[in-house]
């Protein structure tokens, strides 16, 4: 007891805070999922360290959680059309890992795919965006809880797949390429001389997604009104935030 003194009647509150400290700086967060969609969603998870899954099904209406520990980094993301055996083998339409298991054991996602990215702080804020960069296939909003800081709501929760242009349309339409996947072009990729803030520019395709989503990433130097930040919140990840239950 040497880390606070004993006081009748006062010790239990205040035992019962320090051990709610405690035990947030050692968990880190809680990832809550919740499928607003009208279909099921495969979420996928690519991050370190390990929190339990690399992959699951999240059937519509449905919500599951994961604890994650502080210095947590990676992304999430939801795959469509995906069809799997009893043995849990096969593999999705959209965002597909290519491990061809529910799991993604260690596999990103196949563009297009919304992307939900986090890095969770270690004595300090936790770093979050929801990204276009790769894509889109899903619309998906984060939202913090119980932090401190501006904590505040991103994502896109516009479906891109209806006012996609043909040339970035995957076939079948269930999802909306990024001009650099599409074009394979540096000044679409940010790369070669290209590949910094001052040479890579907002193209008429990137430009298309920030109007429909304004607080997502839209190509790769789009920090500004794209990273958000907050301390000790847990996190909600919604798909198809504004489907009907």
């Amino acid at each position: 007891m040497a880390l606070f003194s004993y006081h009748r009647h006062s010790s239990q509150p205040f035992f019962t805070f320090f051990l709610f400290l405690l035990l947030k700086g050692v968990s880190g967060a809680t990832f809550t999922f919740v499928n607003k969609c009208d279909h099921t969603v495969w979420p996928g998870i690519l991050g370190k360290p390990d929190i339990g899954s690399t992959g699951f099904e999240l059937s519509k209406g449905s919500t599951k959680s994961f604890q994650a520990p502080t210095g947590w980094s990676g992304r999430f993301w939801g795959r469509t059309d995906c069809k799997f055996d009893d043995q849990g083998k096969g593999t999705c339409a959209t965002a597909d890992c290519g491990s061809g298991e529910i799991n993604c054991n260690g596999g990103g996602a196949s563009p297009p795919a919304t992307l939900a990215e986090f890095t969770l702080g270690t004595g300090s804020m936790d770093y979050y965006d929801v990204s276009l960069v790769d894509g889109y296939n899903l619309p998906m909003m984060v939202e913090a809880s119980g932090g401190t800081g501006s904590c505040g709501a991103t994502g896109c929760g516009a479906d891109l797949n209806k006012r996609c242009p043909s040339e970035l349309r995957v076939e079948g339409g269930d999802a909306c390429r990024s001009a650099c996947d599409a074009f394979k072009k540096p000044e679409y990729c940010c790369d070669g001389e290209f590949g910094n803030p001052n040479t890579c520019k907002p193209s008429v395709y990137s430009e298309m997604f920030k109007s429909a989503c304004p607080k997502s990433y839209s190509y790769a130097y789009d920090d500004a009104t794209s990273t958000f930040t907050c301390s000790d919140a847990d996190y909600t990840i919604t798909f198809c935030p504004s489907s009907p239950r």
